[in-house]
């Protein structure tokens, strides 16, 4: 079970299209699989909203809402590898938050 991320902006519809389109901007693959057991005890707060066997969309303002949550989960993290994924999520937390109208979907098994 891994959780992949994927910060993507939308793009006005194609003449007459009626569906915004999505551009993935930035991918993270890399820490999947330690993201989801790094997110597992978390009870509260907008990453409890994540689930890892179904795709969660974040907007910008849920990523801007989330890096505290990260930062504490770093903090408190005793596993490097699951420290480097919870890293590149605060990374991509962190560029989906500068982007207005951007989002962050966590892409779950």
């Amino acid at each position: 079970m891994g959780i992949e991320l994927e910060l993507r902006v939308g793009r006005a519809p194609a003449r007459g299209k009626r569906r915004r389109r999505e551009i993935v901007v930035r991918a993270s693959h890399e820490h999947g699989e330690m993201l989801a057991p790094a997110l597992e005890g978390v009870t509260g707060g907008r990453l409890a909203r994540i689930d890892p066997y179904r795709d969660t969309r974040f907007t910008d303002q849920d990523a801007q809402a989330a890096l505290p949550e990260v930062a504490a989960l770093v903090r408190e993290c005793a596993d490097p590898s699951q420290e480097a994924a919870l890293v590149d999520l605060a990374e991509m937390l962190e560029a989906c938050a500068a982007m207005p109208g951007s989002c962050l979907w966590f892409i779950g098994d």
